[in-house]
């Protein structure tokens, strides 16, 4: 065990009475000097304590009842002689050499399947984030599918400025599905820099279409929604201060006209 006990089957053994030696010696002297290991005692206590009222109420046979019976009338039957000697300890009752085994069994059986349903559910949680991500996945690629099979789509290749840094994409748009990706490669922006895709309508300012910082020799690829109202006349992607500007500032890298 180490000097934090983590493991939380470790409270419940310790409140059943199964640790021994090293380990219960160990947890005796962490839980008085740490508190929260103290508390998760507590309630360990308390899950053992509600399984012990929660057990079954277990009646002997008669045979076992008959001789637990002789057994006490043989006792009172040798009582004077005894007097004089130094009193043992009574024999336990029926009841406890019954129960007390049971209570600890279902104590036990208890304490691993609340460690195993603890278990199936972190699986379960993780099955259910897995299965989110792969609909995410399957939902973009039939957006895509979509996207590249309609008539209505139009492609605008962009083309890399005089002395920028070296790259190439296109972007695809349908103003019916107001759908527009971009699929492209550029070299690594400079320190503190990012490249930023804009929209450059036939009316009005450019409007952002993303922000994205290249690792070299991969594609970098994403979908939105076209902006509403907006007939493209021309698409650029810029060198901006890292994170992008609301409106472009800086070297156009890439441009493609849209008609």
């Amino acid at each position: 065990m180490n000097a934090h006990p983590i493991r939380e089957e470790d409270f419940d053994l310790y409140a059943l009475g199964a640790l021994e030696g090293d380990e219960l010696r160990e947890m005796e002297s962490h839980i008085a000097s740490c508190r929260e290991c103290s508390a998760k005692l507590s309630h360990a206590r308390g899950r053992v304590a509600m399984l012990a009222l929660a057990a079954p109420q277990v009646k002997p046979s008669p045979a076992a009842k008959a001789a637990i019976l002789a057994r006490v009338a043989a006792e009172n039957r040798t009582a004077p002689a005894r007097e004089a000697r130094i009193s043992s300890p009574p024999p336990a009752r029926w009841w406890q050499m019954v129960l007390i085994p049971a209570v600890g069994a279902l104590a036990m059986l208890a304490v691993v399947l609340w460690q195993q349903n603890a278990h199936l559910d972190k699986q379960l949680a993780a099955l259910r984030d897995s299965a989110a991500k792969q609909q995410v996945q399957i939902d973009e690629v039939g957006h895509v599918v979509a996207l590249i099979g309609s008539t209505d789509t139009v492609t605008v290749n962009l083309a890399a400025q005089p002395g920028m840094p070296k790259g190439a994409a296109h972007v695809m748009y349908n103003m019916k599905m107001k759908m527009l990706m971009y699929d492209g490669q550029l070299e690594a922006a400079p320190a503190g820099k990012s490249y930023q895709l804009w929209v450059v309508p036939m009316n009005g300012n450019p409007v952002s279409a993303g922000v994205f910082n290249p690792t070299q020799g991969q594609t970098d690829h994403w979908m939105m929604n076209m902006p509403e109202g907006i007939v493209p006349k021309a698409f650029a992607v810029t060198l901006e201060p890292s994170g992008g500007m609301p409106q472009p500032t800086g070297p156009k890298v890439l441009i493609g006209l849209a008609s």
